[in-house]
């Protein structure tokens, strides 16, 4: 590792091969903690290559416990995390409002390492096992549309990094891997990233991938569409850049959308979106990134029509209905 390091302190590239090597190395337990955040710190400095994202993927695929829910065709929903903005978990209250709406959605996340609450965090407050048994997960997807997976069961290498990634803090190449990683291998993807050189490399893999995707961020920063300011769009056969006005909705400011100081503070906002008792801007937020969720397997309607029918399922308490259901099937 220290050679690697040094090549890598001085600007050079790994190559696809060597990067996948590397990562097999590190879930085998053959680096130290402080080799690890070394490790990290450098894709903090400068931008991770395709090849070396390429090569991590392919390493993380080839470990992972596979998992076959290719027949129900779902979508994962997710953010890369380490935007530094802390917000609530508008990614997971998409999952259930999309859910909801009738729309099979296998949600892959983890604990928080950037942010107060995870995706996984969040589920844990409300009881939540975590499985990888096929037929609790495929019992899930029957009975309400959606399945958890939380990431550590089925990747040893994420599981590996974890004390690292939460003592560090800070976002790193791991942020960037977890939605390519998802071992269901997702038919379908929406993907909210920090920064436009994220979204041009998401496109571009997404599109070898042949998975159906968008690729969202926010101007100001943000890796969901958060509706405080323009937000780009990257699917597989457009790009647009739109206004929340363009979609009929008030801007929010960043404080609107904080996810508070404690997994419990999080948990409260998950609930009270969930329960159609947000605030308007928190509520339209989750509606904003489910209706592109939505359109993401259904290209033909209109953003629209899809604003309509995520908006439907959360005010009309299918998607509170779905996460009833959910957490009694998962407790």
């Amino acid at each position: 590792m220290k050679d690697i390091l040094y090549r890598l302190f001085e600007h050079q590239y790994l190559g696809r091969d060597e990067a996948r090597q590397i990562l097999q190395r590190m879930a085998a337990g053959e680096y130290n903690d402080s080799q690890i955040a070394s490790l990290i710190t450098v894709f903090l400095m400068r931008n991770i290559s395709v090849e070396e994202l390429s090569g991590f993927r392919e390493a993380l695929l080839e470990m992972r416990v596979p998992v076959d829910l290719t027949d129900y065709k779902p979508i994962d929903i997710v953010g890369t995390g380490g935007d530094g903005k802390n917000t609530f978990n508008i990614s997971t209250a998409s999952s259930f409002v999309v859910a909801g709406a009738g729309y099979n959605v296998v949600k892959h996340g983890n604990y928080g390492a950037t942010s107060v609450s995870g995706a996984s965090n969040v589920m844990e407050q409300h009881g939540v096992k975590f499985t990888n048994s096929i037929d609790k997960l495929r019992e899930s997807m029957e009975a309400c549309h959606i399945a958890y997976l939380h990431a550590p069961l089925f990747n040893p290498a994420l599981k590996a990094v974890a004390p690292v990634r939460k003592s560090l803090g800070v976002r790193s190449f791991f942020n960037m891997l977890g939605p390519l990683v998802n071992p269901v291998m997702p038919a379908y993807q929406l993907l909210g990233v920090y920064n436009l050189p994220l979204l041009r490399l998401y496109s571009y893999t997404y599109q070898e991938s042949g998975t159906r995707f968008a690729v969202v961020h926010s101007l100001d920063g943000f890796d969901e569409i958060s509706l405080t300011t323009e937000f780009k769009v990257a699917m597989s056969e457009k790009e647009k850049l739109y206004t929340p006005e363009m979609l009929g909705f008030a801007r929010c400011t960043e404080a609107d959308l904080d996810g508070g100081q404690t997994v419990e503070d999080a948990a409260r906002i998950f609930d009270s979106v969930m329960k159609n008792t947000a605030t308007p801007a928190q509520k339209n937020c989750v509606i904003a990134n489910s209706a592109f969720a939505i359109q993401v397997i259904c290209p033909e309607k209109k953003i629209e029509t899809c604003i309509a029918e995520a908006r439907e399922s959360l005010e009309s308490g299918k998607a509170l209905a779905t996460l009833k259901k959910f957490i009694s099937l998962n407790n």
